[in-house]
């Protein structure tokens, strides 16, 4: 469980955040919401001990991020798993090397479990067939998969290598960052499947930073607005759609106008 403590940060003369007060239980798929430089970057940063907050704590699992030493700090972040605005793929890696990059990086040298975790978390996102990884099929579909390019691959196909690079290790909590961004409907919708789906089956922790409020309708559990420094608006999207709040129905008014979702 994340609890969120009355969470204030500024830079210099520019106060971010005001007070934060969430609490994000265990298996929760949480969108985080709000206009454009309204902290929800700054806020997630503060989550996983990027940066530190001017006053207030976050929590998780017990643990007061901002007091962990540098041995448990990077301890709790092998519970968390990222996946980039645009997947942030190295162009320069192949398919196979930018999935286990972290687990070389961190001293993993044995080829038959990288690949075999490679192979895992793939087949997790739909990107090769759950099937007998003996099957002379799989292998061809492995070998043509592992050593492709973040060139060769579709928009939709490197946002589900990022994902799959952020299941590396069996994380518990999942960070996503504007995951459409940059997708046809139909891929942001698939996209969408998949979070929801990977939130259920491995019962990993989904916070989701986004702008696409379809997104929101169709896999939050919850929803947080940020905006000037505060929490606006939190509830189920249901509550989202019926709220009075002028500040809210403004928000979902410009993004209902601007959307080919709708």
């Amino acid at each position: 469980m994340i609890n969120i403590n009355n969470i204030h940060k500024s830079f210099g003369p520019k106060t971010v955040l005001r007070g934060i007060n969430i609490d994000i239980p265990d298996n929760d798929i949480l969108c985080i919401i709000g206009k454009s430089g309204c902290g929800k970057s700054v806020l997630i940063k503060i989550i996983v001990g990027l940066l530190e907050p001017d006053l207030g704590t976050v929590s998780i699992d017990g643990n007061i991020v901002s007091q962990l030493d540098r041995k448990s700090l990077y301890k709790l972040r092998r519970k968390f798993g990222f996946v980039f605005q645009s997947a942030a793929l190295f162009d320069s890696l192949t398919v196979f090397e930018n999935i286990v990059l972290g687990l070389y990086e961190h001293g993993q040298r044995d080829i038959y479990y990288l690949e075999q975790e490679a192979i895992r978390v793939l087949k997790a996102v739909g990107l090769l067939p759950q099937t007998d990884e003996n099957d002379a099929s799989f292998i061809n579909e492995w070998k043509i998969l592992k050593d492709k390019l973040p060139s060769d691959l579709s928009g939709g196909m490197k946002k589900r290598v990022g994902v799959a690079r952020a299941l590396v290790g069996n994380p518990e909590y999942i960070f996503y960052d504007e995951p459409t961004t940059g997708l046809d409907p139909v891929t942001s919708e698939q996209i969408d499947d998949l979070i929801a789906e990977l939130s259920h089956k491995l019962k990993v922790t989904s916070i989701i930073i986004t702008h696409d409020m379809f997104s929101v309708y169709k896999i939050a559990n919850r929803v947080v607005m940020l905006n000037d420094g505060l929490v606006q608006f939190e509830g189920t999207p249901d509550d989202l759609d019926k709220t009075n709040d002028p500040v809210v129905k403004e928000f979902l008014d410009r993004y209902k106008n601007n959307t080919n979702h709708y």
